[in-house]
């Protein structure tokens, strides 16, 4: 007040003149004159945008119980400040009383899980519920917000384990996976390891036949007279001998030559012309048993058998 007949008002703020207690204007931001024997001047109205939080406890469809949190931001409106003096008393509870009906209303019908996704459409159904009414009232409803969903401290506990649960499922399946890979590269490896040292080992043996045929050539053509028996018995010989020469510069080596005389060499040789000696001639007694049946001569078949 700067005298007894003046008043002032801030701006975005507004003041209702009353005569006789009956309303007369509305004084908007600026200097205004009254007078102060028959007329009264109300509390400043603030016509800034202002938020109410609302704390709700409630359930969802599946029996569990959390705690949310509505943030309403509303604002009188300039064209309607004689509706939102006179119409309501404690604009906060009634807002609040609408904030909880709506929320009691819709989150027992929403599982909890779609709670947190469904949020936006509660803060939705809170604005139009708000607005409709309060409307009426002189109040503008600018914007409702699900600010926080809190579930017990148990369910959220039950909740990150079931979380934690899946996502050790999806890795272990992750891994079996990459360990599926890693065994069938492996297989497909070895596979190929030994599919290259089977045609190695091949090629190999397919070289020494034809060196030997190679040697065995060449011997007889310098050496008149010479038979490939002869010739067999020098190359053993000579492989005998590189043998013995490879172990005895092996210092770690642990081989045993039973018997580790030259002579050994015409023994082994020996034993296999007999044996390729005895296998042709039980071959061709087999043969030769098998056409005697094969025309009709049974005890010939079994003489030979």
């Amino acid at each position: 007040m700067l005298l007894p007949f003046l008043f002032t008002v801030d701006q975005q703020t507004a003041r209702i003149i009353q005569r006789f207690g009956k309303f007369e204007r509305v004084a908007g931001p600026g200097l205004h004159l009254y007078s102060p024997f028959f007329e009264t001047v109300s509390q400043p109205i603030n016509l800034r945008v202002q938020q109410l939080d609302v704390k709700i406890e409630t359930k969802t469809e599946d029996d569990v119980f959390v705690k949310v949190v509505v943030s309403v931001q509303y604002a009188v409106r300039e064209d309607k400040i004689y509706e939102a003096f006179y119409k309501l008393e404690h604009p906060e509870r009634q807002m609040s009383s609408y904030v909880f009906d709506v929320v009691r209303a819709r989150v027992p019908l929403i599982k909890l899980d779609d709670v947190f996704e469904k949020k936006d459409d509660i803060a939705d159904a809170i604005k139009g519920e708000l607005s409709e009414v309060m409307g009426d009232f002189g109040y503008g409803i600018l914007k409702a917000l699900v600010t926080d969903i809190d579930p017990d401290a148990k369910v959220k506990e039950a909740m990150n384990e079931i979380n934690a649960a899946l996502r050790m499922r999806v890795a272990a399946t992750e891994k079996g996976e990459a360990d599926k890979i890693l065994v069938v590269k492996a297989a497909q490896a070895e596979a190929e390891s030994k599919a290259l040292s089977g045609k190695g080992i091949a090629d190999q043996r397919r070289a020494i036949i034809d060196g030997l045929r190679e040697s065995i050539d060449d011997f007889q053509k310098a050496v008149h007279g010479a038979t490939a028996q002869d010739v067999m018995n020098i190359v053993l010989l000579t492989q005998y001998f590189d043998m013995l020469k490879e172990l005895g510069a092996n210092a770690n080596t642990n081989t045993v030559l039973v018997p580790h005389t030259p002579g050994a060499v015409t023994d082994l040789a020996e034993q296999i012309r007999t044996t390729m000696l005895t296998t042709d001639t039980v071959r061709g007694a087999r043969e030769a048993a098998a056409d005697a049946a094969w025309n009709g001569e049974p005890e010939a078949w079994s003489d030979e058998g």
